[in-house]
Formats: C-alpha cells, structure tokens, sequence
C-alpha cells in the first residue's frame, strides 16, 4: 500500500495550486459537468427524477408551516409520524441535485418553491429556525435550559433537522441558491444558541441520541464562512463516545444502531479534512476500515436490524428479514468521497463501486421507482419497495438522493490531474481546463471501456486510470494511442498516463473479469458468487411477496411474508475447489448479458438450471446473494442436526404477530416505547432493556386483531440481582415474575404466558408493560414475541 501510494504521489507532483470554487468539494466536478450517458445508471436518474415529481411538495412541507404557526396547504403524512419533516429536508437536496444533473427547469421551479416556503416559516419563527419536529419549540426552549434528558421524549429531533440543514446547504451547494445558503448560516445560527449554554457532560449526554450529520453541517458552514465558531460546534457535536474509541483504534461498534454511528464518522472526516486534525482523521479512517473490512457483506451494506452485528451474532443475518438498511450505504459512500479526497487511494473506490453496483442501485425499482428500506441477505427472502407519498422511510429521503447523483464521483481530479475512478458510460467537461471525455462502456457485460479525449488545443495533464482489485496484475491493459501503460500495475491502484494530449485521442481500458465466492463475515459455510466486482444473485420464487408495494402502515417496510426454509433453498456442495471449478465455467445465457447458467452447480433438480444474474437486476422475487456451501460431511451434519433448529425458528416465526428486538433503537420507535428509570445494555451479544425501582417500560403491539395468543418473552437463565416485577397488557395484570434464582442455568431462555381473552378481544393493538415492584428491576427483557397458540399457523 506504501508503495501505490508513493507511486500515486510521484505522479501528482508539480500542480498548480488549488482553484477556488463556489462548493465544498473541490476534487469533486459539478453534476453539471458530468453527462450520464445510455445505461442502467441513467435508467435510475431518469426515473428518480419523474418519481420526485410524483411527491406533494405541500404535503413535505406541511410540518414546517405548521410547527412554525401558519396554515399547512397540505395534509401531513400518517407514516413515520412522529419524524415529520424529514424526508421534506431530503426532497430539497434531491431537487438541487437533480436540477444540477440535468438542467431541468421543473426541479429548480419546485425546489424555489420549497426555499420560498422554508423562508416564511423562518421569518414567522423569528429566530432562524426552521423545523418540522413535533413540538419542536419546546424541546429546544428546554434543551437550551440544560435539560438534555426531555430529548429522550421525542424521535430523534436532531437527526430530524440535520435533513433539512442539508437540504438548505444542497440547495446552494448544487444550484447556486444564495438565500438557502444564508437560510442555512441563520439555522446554523439558531442551533448554536441551543447547544452554547451546554456543559461538555451535558451534550455527550444529548449525543446518545441519534443527531445524524450534525458535526458535518457545521463543518461545511465554517469553510462556507471561515467563521471559528461553526467549526467549534462541529467538535461540539462530536460525540466522544466514539470518536475516542475510534482514534484509539477501538471498535465499540457490537449491537449499535449501525446509522447513527455512521453519519457521525462523516462529520469527523470533515472537521479532519477542514482542521488538518489527526485525532479526527484516525477515527474516520479506523471507522471505514473496521465497517468495509469487517462488517460489510459481498454488496457493500452492513446493519442488520439497522444494528452492528457481534461475531458471535453473524447467523442472525441468515435468519432475519431485516438486512443491510440502504441508508447506511448512502452514508458510507459519502464517508468514502470525504477520505479519497484526502488521500486519493484506489482501495476507496473499490468499495464505492461494489456497493454503488451491488447495493445503491439495487435499492430503486426499474419499473415503478421504489425505494428499498432493507436488503435481506436471509436466502431466499426478498425486498419490499416504497410508493410516492405513503411511505415516509429514511431510505425514501435518502433514495430520493442515491439516484440524483450518479455523476458525483465518476471522475474526480487533484489540480490538473483527472482521475478515472468508475466504468460507467458518461461525459466529462472539464470546463475549467477545457478538456472533454466521453467514456463508452457497457460495463459490466462488457469488460472494458473507451475513453474519448476532446481539446480545443493540445493540453498536458495526468490522467489516472484505476486498476480495481479484482483485475488481476498481469491482466489489466491501458491502452492510449496503442501504448501500453498498465505494465507492472497491481490490483488497487491507479495507472497514470502522463502526456500531451490531442483532440481524439482514445484510450482503450481491458478489465478481463474471474468469477470467486466470498464468505460471509465470520461465517464461512456460507458464500456469495461474485463476477469482477458484481455480486451474482438468482431468483427463487414469487410465492407470498407480501406488501411488495408498502402502504401506510407502521412497518410497512419490512418484507413480512413467510420465511423460506434454508435446506430448501439452493445450496453448494462439494469440496470448496471443485465449487470454484464449476463457476469457471459460466453458461451465458443467450440474449441477456452477464446473465449465467453453472451446469453441475446445484444437486436439486429444481434449480438445475437456475440462471445467475447481476442481484442490482432482481426485483419482485425472492432471491439468492447469499449460499449454504459446504462438503460431502458438513451437509450430513446439517441434515441430522442444523435442519431441526431451523425447522424450530420456521415454526416459531409462523406463529409470531409482532415481534421486539428490546434494547434496539429502530424496533424501540417502531414499537412507540415509553419507559422511566429505564436502562439498555447488550450481553452475550444480545440487547436487553430494564427498569428499576418502581420504573416500566412499555410498547405497543399489533394483534392484526387475531386472539388466542401468547406472550413469549426471553430472558437470562441465572440472573441474581433482585428482580420482582409485573406484566401488564392496557394498565392489567397478566403476569407476576421473580427471575432470581428461577432456572439457575447460563442460557438464555424463552417463557410463554397466554394472554386472557378480554386482552385481545376487539384490539387491534396492544400495550404491553412491564412494572418493576419498589426497590426491584423489572427484566432484562431480551426479546418479545406476539405469537399465536395454533402451532405452525
């Protein structure tokens, strides 16, 4: 890695200082600047854009009017309630985005709209805030007095509001819009007056909670200004938690909200890239390497039930329906476009274009739009997709972003040298330095690409071709003008071609692709199929893809239809080598590319003759990314003992109505948790929540209006501590427990209480609480099921 890097740093030797530029980014070209040309990234943009126009701007905008006392012109929207205005921070960055991109006047006239709309509300409020947060005025009237704790009383205020100073800043950043910069600043303005009057203890304290980006806004406003001030509050909203732990080198990360984590590392890149501060830059770096080395999957997400994952926990990414959450991915790219601008390094696009190609792309449906929320990585499970003005997910805000700026990071340069980062079919002009560059690729059915060079007069600058990490050394070829230039490169690194260049002249990119599987982190009997850098996936059914189309519901974004079995999914068996063999020996399949038979592949007749196909392209159908591989003995094991246990979790999963990960901060919300003298923690790799001395803690559950059910609730098996408390279901007693000393075992165990029929009778939802007596704690609670009494229903 010293050696790329000394290499790369040669050859950028010698530039002319830095142009100053009215963004933030300054390797970064403008969206106007970068055309995308025919193929499945423009198919994405083109359909985004007539999406975003499906949304009622009124209706987005509706909780700003109404928190700042002037009459919505809309309807608020039911999903999400709660965390109104979000998505409408989100809906302006797009726009900006999208006028930038392609120019079109809609999106500006739209976004203008917005701006104009946001102006009011700023001005009746008076103070430069804007808002959408429910009761908001109150909350930050409160916080400014040092009472932190109230924010636990809300969803995620912060988080809340960082979408729209993004959006303010996108509007300027990317469309030029000088009063959404000032609308920004005075916002920016407003949040320092809340957090000024705060200890240090009280605003590590406040950060516990998820604030999304707030350390990068700041960030962004102090190089916007120059002003000391906005670049103090980034640090301020430097959660030290994590920021120590990552500038040590500490992974802390097991069991927490993957999301919340992430948007924090961006704003310490930023503070890093702003402050020239070491502590900052090593816990951004140590952050991406831990999450991209260690807790990504083959397609580049992470999460699972929008939590960090411990090893000894990685099989519950086999058994659950929530994966990788497409926000985490939006974040990680952002993180990794932050510190390739620090250090141009190849091995950061590496893994931009896997999880760009593998997840980000995935995430829109090709037909109607849709967004995704999560990406099951359970074989054979499948994804459920948002509709226009229903579905008010974090991953609608941050898809409405992901599509609108494909653009962004195609190419980017250092001074005067132009870097060739990803293989996607597009046009450059570089206005600054009068160059042109058309890139004509079907990539990745076709393995290479044509880069096209246009100067009014002959120019001398370095362009830097990546080498990916899956060409392998003696395989890659830059040709320019018949030259070779590749000679002696390695995977992850960049070919530099340092030349004159005149008008036409062409450089030919060979980038031969080899099939290999990759294992799942810390769980090596299963494996993904990977093609160059495209994970390969498959379809396996359309049977009861329930709520593909969500609706309005609370949990609408979840795939909640049955689980399919692992032993009847698709496995691979046989000694790893002869598995690797076979996948040398694709099949295409005639008149569809990068589309793959495998003869021998798979022992079931049933998927003889299963087709492998890029997993971006798979949509409405259960799927494969990852696989079961194992030999000979290892499937004679699984057939006497691992097939048992998971016939056990099919049954049990059929039974559940609703079901509580406790402890966890998504299922928590989903679930409208209220709770006092309540503490969380995680054991043994799972979360747990309590309370003690006369406090509760309660959600609410849906009974579908099903009766007949039971109450299945996990705990630990040898707990000492005193532990007396009450269940109760809407204010009655269901149940007395006295955990102390009931099982005596160090395991965790499930007990089942059946709830009387006039707790169900007529409800389509429940309360559920647990008391603890005075004096006692009620809990830990592990895990809490709704389940039927009809066996295998």
């Amino acid at each position: 890695m010293k050696k790329k890097a000394w290499a790369l740093m040669v050859c950028l030797i010698g530039f002319s200082g830095l142009q100053a530029q009215d963004k933030l980014y300054p390797n970064t070209f403008a969206l106007n600047e970068v055309t995308l040309l025919d193929g499945p990234f423009k198919h994405a943009q083109d359909l985004n854009g007539k999406v975003l126009m499906e949304y009622d701007v009124d209706r987005l905008l509706a909780p700003f009017l109404k928190e700042a006392g002037l009459p919505p012109k809309g309807e608020l929207f039911p999903n999400w309630a709660g965390l109104d205005g979000h998505v409408g921070g989100h809906y302006l960055s797009a726009l900006a985005m999208h006028y930038a991109a392609t120019g079109d006047e809609a999106f500006r006239q739209r976004m203008e709209y917005m701006i104009a709309e946001l102006k009011r509300c700023q001005e009746k409020n008076g103070d430069g805030y804007i808002g959408g947060v429910p009761n908001g005025k109150a909350l930050w009237s409160e916080i400014r007095k040092g009472n932190v704790a109230l924010i636990w009383k809300y969803w995620v205020p912060w988080y809340n509001l960082h979408k729209l100073y993004a959006g303010l800043r996108d509007a300027w950043m990317y469309a030029g819009n000088e009063e959404a910069r000032q609308m920004f600043l005075d916002l920016c303005d407003w949040g320092i007056g809340v957090v000024s009057p705060l200890t240090d203890a009280q605003m590590e304290q406040m950060l516990d909670m998820e604030f999304g980006g707030m350390d990068e806004v700041y960030a962004d406003a102090y190089q916007m200004t120059g002003d000391k001030k906005y670049l103090d509050t980034a640090k301020r909203f430097s959660h030290h938690w994590l920021l120590d732990s990552m500038a040590k080198g500490v992974d802390n990360l097991d069991n927490k909200h993957a999301n919340t984590q992430v948007p924090k590392a961006v704003g310490y890149q930023r503070i890093a890239e702003l402050d020239h501060n070491r502590t900052y830059e090593d816990a951004a770096s140590f952050f991406w390497h831990t999450v991209v080395e260690n807790r990504s999957l083959a397609f580049g997400g992470n999460s699972r039930r929008e939590h960090f994952v411990a090893k000894t926990d990685s099989k519950s990414y086999i058994e659950d329906r929530e994966g990788p959450e497409s926000c985490n991915t939006n974040n990680m790219l952002k993180l990794t476009e932050g510190l390739f601008r620090m250090h141009p390094e190849a091995s950061y696009v590496d893994f931009y274009e896997r999880a760009l190609y593998n997840h980000i792309l995935s995430t829109q449906h090709p037909e109607h739009g849709g967004y995704v929320y999560f990406t099951s990585a359970r074989p054979a499970h499948y994804r459920v997709y948002s509709a226009p003005n229903q579905a008010m997910w974090c991953c609608v805000g941050t898809g409405m972003e992901n599509h609108a700026k494909y653009g962004e990071f195609i190419y980017t340069h250092t001074h005067d040298s132009l870097f060739v980062n990803l293989f996607i079919a597009s046009e450059l002009n570089w206005k600054e330095e009068g160059i042109r560059l058309r890139q004509e690729t079907g990539f990745p059915a076709e393995e290479g690409s044509k880069l096209t060079v246009s100067v009014d007069k002959p120019r001398h600058f370095k362009m830097l071709v990546r080498h990916p990490w899956w060409v392998k050394a003696s395989e890659m070829q830059v040709l320019c003008n018949g030259k070779e230039y590749a000679a002696g490169s390695e995977p992850s690194s960049y070919v530099c071609i340092d030349r004159e260049w005149k008008d036409g002249d062409v450089v030919e990119i060979r980038t031969p692709m080899h099939v290999k599987l990759e294992e799942f982190p810390n769980m090596p009997e299963y494996v993904a199929i990977l093609r160059g850098p495209i994970v390969l996936g498959a379809r396996v059914g359309t049977d009861h893809l329930d709520g593909l189309v969500a609706d309005d519901s609370r949990w609408g974004h979840i795939a909640s239809g049955p689980l399919v079995p692992v032993y009847e999914t698709p496995f691979l068996i046989g000694e790893r080598a002869d598995i690797e063999e076979k996948l040398n020996h694709l099949r295409p399949v005639a008149g569809k590319p990068f589309h793959y038979t495998v003869p021998g592949l798979f022992r079931s007749g049933k998927y003889k003759d299963l087709v492998l196909e890029p997993f971006y392209g798979i949509h409405d159908s259960r799927y494969m990314i990852y696989w079961l591989s194992m030999d000979e003995t290892e499937y004679a094991h699984y057939q006497s003992e691992q097939k048992a246990e998971e016939e056990a979790r099919i049954a049990l999963d059929r039974r559940t109505v609703d079901a509580i990960a406790t402890g966890e901060q998504q299922p928590e919300a989903d679930h409208l948790m209220k709770n006092e003298n309540s503490t969380k923690g995680n054991f043994n790799g799972k979360a747990w929540r309590d309370a003690k001395d006369g406090g509760y803690f309660s959600y609410v559950l849906s009974t579908e209006g099903k009766s007949d059910m039971s109450l299945l609730i996990t705990y630990w098996g040898n707990e000492t501590a005193d532990r007396e408390f009450d269940i109760l279901v809407d204010g009655k007693v269901i149940a007395s427990e006295n955990l102390v000393g009931k099982w005596n075992k160090q395991e965790f165990v499930d007990v089942e209480y059946a709830l009387p029929d006039d707790a169900l009778q007529g409800k389509k939802e429940i309360t559920l609480t647990f008391q603890s007596k005075p004096g006692k704690i009620a809990g830990g609670v592990f895990f809490i099921r709704l389940v039927t009494n009809e066996q295998g229903e």
